[in-house]
């Protein structure tokens, strides 16, 4: 399964323009980028993630300082300014260029509030692989659900039945992380939802996201783990008991 394409491909830069109130937000990342550009890794970088998208080559540390000088000299003032930047560079055709938007979006924390979440939504929709669909859950989507449970939940639980695979994901997989506040009536509600799904991409989110709870209760997942072995795929089982076999009973 490659990647599909829902965006702009082409590995011409789109200029900025001029009348929108990033240009030069826009301007500078695409400068920075163009600065580091490596063709030979971005052949590697389209290959590995089985992408016809165009990559500059430009690896994660050298996409943070990016993101740092972003968030510092263009903040947006009010939430709609927050998603408008965050659109400016997800619209742009370079994978990197969607990395930074993401890295932008989840640097601006107070902006992460319920009436962002058709902005991640979009991006899970549109990204449609793992590197965009995970990001965007894990660093956008926890962080909602965490700190917003009462705005947030009513929607994310309408994703865990969406028809859009990456919808379903994003929904198991997005409190990765949340540790303690983590809602685990949702996460083993969630993974019971979609254990039957024979989709590679949903069975390892199911694995994941288990395994990601069992470093906060292992018992609570065991216990799952052993109550759904006959519905859970072997994939999920595995991962989700791969440090804690010794509790399952």
């Amino acid at each position: 399964m490659a990647a599909p394409q829902s965006v702009c491909l082409t590995g011409v830069d789109t200029p900025a323009d001029s009348s929108s109130p990033w240009a030069s937000a826009i301007d500078y990342a695409q400068r920075a980028l163009r600065a580091q550009a490596d063709p030979e890794k971005a052949g590697l970088m389209q290959a590995y993630l089985k992408t016809d998208m165009p990559f500059y080559g430009v690896q994660k540390p050298g996409r943070a300082p990016i993101v740092r000088r972003l968030v510092k000299e263009h903040p947006p003032g009010d939430r709609d300014g927050y998603e408008q930047l965050v659109l400016a560079l997800w619209s742009l055709p370079h994978r990197e260029e969607k990395y930074l938007a993401q890295g932008v979006a989840a640097a601006h924390e107070r902006f992460i509030v319920p009436a962002s979440a058709a902005l991640y939504r979009r991006m899970i929709v549109e990204g449609a692989w793992w590197d965009l669909v995970d990001e965007a859950a894990v660093r956008l989507v926890r962080p909602l659900v965490v700190n917003h449970p009462g705005g947030a939940w009513p929607v994310v639980d309408s994703w865990v039945d969406d028809e859009d695979m990456w919808l379903r994901r994003a929904a198991v997989i997005c409190q990765v992380g949340a540790k303690e506040r983590t809602d685990p009536d949702r996460l083993f509600g969630f993974c019971e939802r979609r254990m039957a799904e024979k989709e590679f991409f949903i069975r390892k989110a199911i694995g994941w996201a288990l395994r990601e709870y069992a470093k906060t209760d292992p018992q609570a997942v065991a216990d799952f783990a052993a109550a759904n072995r006959g519905g859970l795929s072997g994939l999920s089982f595995r991962e989700a008991t791969k440090h804690i076999g010794d509790l399952i009973r």
